[in-house]
């Protein structure tokens, strides 16, 4: 979801904090590998093994989003329009995934292009996961 930088942005904001700082900053060494990946992905003349990647990351949005953006909301005793990314993907990703789950059964899925589906997820899991683990290193 390409626009999901203004929610991020507008949650920032709504801490108190200066939009000017995030917009400045520099991507981790996660989000730059995770982001490229991506990219290279893209590129490709037929990019269906990025179905993988979503499923990794709609995923991540459907069962999680949603509880971290409230745990976070709670302990933290924050507002809901400072945690509005959280909550928002909590709900939106579960149509996204129903969607893609559409996409993986279509009649012309085969063992082929599913393992390539399987090997971009298990990269974009690995590189989400770096990009956590590196937050902070610039």
């Amino acid at each position: 979801e390409h626009k999901d930088y203004q929610l991020l942005e507008k949650n920032y904001e709504s801490l108190g904090e200066n939009l000017a700082d995030i917009r400045a900053g520099e991507k981790n060494i996660g989000t730059i590998g995770l982001t490229s990946f991506m990219f290279q992905q893209a590129s490709k003349p037929n990019p269906i093994d990025l179905l993988g990647s979503m499923f990794i990351i709609e995923g991540i949005g459907k069962r999680l989003a949603g509880y971290w953006g409230e745990m976070i909301k709670d302990q933290l005793n924050l507002t809901d329009n400072q945690v509005s990314f959280f909550t928002y993907h909590g709900v939106a990703d579960e149509n996204h995934f129903h969607n893609l789950e559409k996409a993986l059964n279509h009649p012309k899925m085969n063992i082929e292009i599913a393992k390539k589906i399987v090997k971009t997820a298990k990269a974009t899991a690995k590189l989400y996961k770096m990009q956590l683990e590196e937050l902070g290193n610039y």
